[in-house]
């Protein structure tokens, strides 16, 4: 017998086939979804669920708990909260104070609300615990292929994601022909694309590559990709895109690699040992 299970639920379509999966396999699960991320399309009457502010944790583990939930997914893309949204109830307070969260980066505030979820009662699971088929596989997934300079980007790009994931810094680069044309910080995947854009060199456009940190718990903020990157890779000209294979995840792969063969995209799933 599944246990009940909690989605907390950022942006993106992923969320939507955890709640598809648990709807179809008959499992319980409750939503709490996350103001200002959440598909407000996508969290209907039909769904069990809560919506509050990121700075409202407090309600959010009394509402998980009202629920009698057991297990926790948190799946899907968390934008650069307000300052309103970040107004915290007495429970978040608490968990600020005694993180410390100027001291620390991105994975190790993730670290600690994990650890903060764990200590009332519940178990988290990464979503690769539930839909394992959401993780990207390895290899050339449509019908483009990387060229000899792409492979040579890639190697490349591996190098200073690598690096970059060790100070957590982000988890993408973009490199062409050799130069790093930029990495991910707090901007996000899609902002790096639109700001590289204006970088391109002339010739063979470069590759995205997106990769897990080093350090980084499986259970959250795997690297991810979907169709809006691939159609924002083509509007800034780059021939391709890698996703750490067995560590990251593809939304809607179907759709997400007829885009890319249209527009004649390469998407790899990528085994960083091999490029290293």
């Amino acid at each position: 017998m599944h246990k009940k299970l909690g989605i907390i639920a950022g942006g993106g379509a992923i969320p939507r086939d955890l709640i598809n999966f648990c709807k179809e396999n008959k499992r319980d699960y409750f939503v709490i979804a996350i103001e200002g991320n959440a598909d407000r399309d996508l969290i209907d009457e039909t769904i069990p669920h809560a919506w509050i502010r990121i700075g409202q944790a407090g309600t959010g583990f009394k509402k998980l708990a009202e629920e009698k939930v057991e297990e926790v997914v948190m799946i899907g893309t968390i934008k650069r909260p307000t300052l309103k949204d970040l107004v915290p109830d007495m429970r978040t307070t608490a968990f600020f104070a005694k993180v410390g969260m100027k001291s620390l980066g991105d994975d190790g505030i993730l670290r600690a609300l994990v650890k903060e979820i764990e200590s009332e009662g519940m178990v988290v699971r990464g979503i690769h615990e539930v839909l394992p088929e959401l993780l990207i596989k390895k290899g050339v997934l449509g019908k483009v292929k990387p060229s000899k300079q792409a492979k040579e980007d890639i190697r490349r790009a591996v190098e200073v994601a690598t690096e970059l994931g060790r100070l957590d810094v982000g988890q993408a680069v973009i490199v062409q022909q050799g130069l790093v044309l930029g990495v991910e910080g707090i901007e996000g995947t899609g902002e790096l694309i639109r700001r590289c854009g204006e970088y391109k060199r002339k010739g063979e456009g470069g590759v995205l590559v997106k990769v897990r940190k080093p350090q980084q718990d499986m259970r959250v903020d795997l690297p991810t990709i979907g169709d809006k990157t691939v159609q924002a890779a083509y509007d800034s000209g780059l021939s391709g895109i890698c996703l750490h294979s067995g560590n990251g995840l593809i939304v809607n792969e179907k759709e997400t690699i007829k885009l890319a063969d249209k527009l004649g995209i390469f998407v790899l799933g990528l085994d960083v040992d091999d490029y290293r």
